[in-house]
Parts: C-alpha cells; structure tokens; sequence
C-alpha cells in the first residue's frame, strides 16, 4: 500500500498486522481524489476511522493545508503517525497543523472546522454509527461554505442522510467497497 499521487507518491505506508484495519485500496483512492481534484489543495480535512490514515495522507500528498487523523485504537494510531511522519519527510514539511487523536470518531471536536471529511468505518459499524456521524457532522460543518463527505462502504449498502445529498459514487459491485461523496443539503453562508 502507498500514496498514490501528490508530491509523495510512492511512499509505502504501514499497516498493522491482522484484519484490524481494511485501508482503502490504491485504485479506491485515485477515483477519490480524481473526482475531488482542485478541492483538495489547501483544505483542511478529517479523517475518521482513519486506520492507516490513507485518506488523509492522500489529501496531504495532493496539497492539503492541514488536517485530524481520528483511530480509536491506540496501537493503528501509532502506525498513522509513523506513516504522517513519512509523508511530511518526503514533503519536506513538519506535522504542524496535523494531529494524531485517539478517541472515539462520533465525538470529534476539531477545532477548525474542515473542508473535507473522510470517514471508513468498520462495515458492521455503519447502520448504528452513520446517522450519529452526519448529525454530529452537520453541527461541525453548520458555518463551512461547501463541505464534502467522503464515506466509504460496502457496494450494496445505500446511506440516504437527512439533510444530504449524494452527489457522486464511486465503485461498482454489490460485494465491492464503493465511496459515496455527500454535499449538504443547505443555503450557502
């Protein structure tokens, strides 16, 4: 597994041994970010369930200004910030403006708002923790102009949040993971 554009593509990123994280693959993260394309530069972003951290590294790779990595686990928490430190090698950048948060993802509290949220929960997790997700989301996101959710799951699983609209998704295939980006459903500030 590795970063797969930006100016640290190519660099490998760990994983924990076992099934306790299923990262998003390299093809999944290319169709992201291609369709996410100039959103991406400058934004701040919020990657929950973040695993290996894969989205929000792809984000920082791709020009990011700065972002929250969140992983209940401690032990996968400590892999994301051997992988974050990688990535800000090859940029040539320090973590300034980038955190590690080991807590539980429903109860985020960033301190900036972000542009981009990326959310890849254990699949069996989605039915109880999605609508918690997106009314918490929709108080963290009230005063951001064009927020985007990214949320990955399985492909015959159809999330239908109130007050969001699914503009895009990506993958195909009932048994496949596919990625569903959502915009809110509100007048602008």
């Amino acid at each position: 597994m590795r970063i797969t554009g930006g100016l640290a593509r190519g660099i490998p990123l760990t994983l924990p041994k076992g099934d306790a994280v299923r990262p998003a693959t390299d093809a999944m993260r290319q169709a992201v970010f291609s369709s996410l394309a100039a959103r991406v530069e400058g934004a701040r972003f919020l990657d929950l369930f973040a695993g290996s951290g894969a989205y929000g590294l792809e984000a920082l790779s791709r020009g990011a200004a700065g972002g929250i990595f969140v992983e209940k686990d401690a032990r996968t928490a400590g892999f994301i910030r051997q992988n974050l430190a990688a990535v800000c090698k090859s940029l040539g950048r320090t973590t300034d403006g980038l955190q590690v948060v080991t807590a539980d993802a429903t109860l985020v509290q960033p301190g900036e708002p972000p542009d981009l949220v990326f959310i890849d929960p254990p699949y069996d997790l989605i039915a109880a923790v999605g609508p918690k997700l997106f009314a918490r989301l929709d108080e963290l996101l009230a005063r951001q102009a064009d927020p985007l959710v990214i949320f990955e799951m399985p492909g015959e699983l159809a999330l239908a949040p109130a007050g969001w609209t699914c503009v895009k998704r990506l993958g195909k295939g009932a048994r496949q993971p596919t990625v569903a980006i959502f915009r809110a459903n509100r007048a602008l500030p």
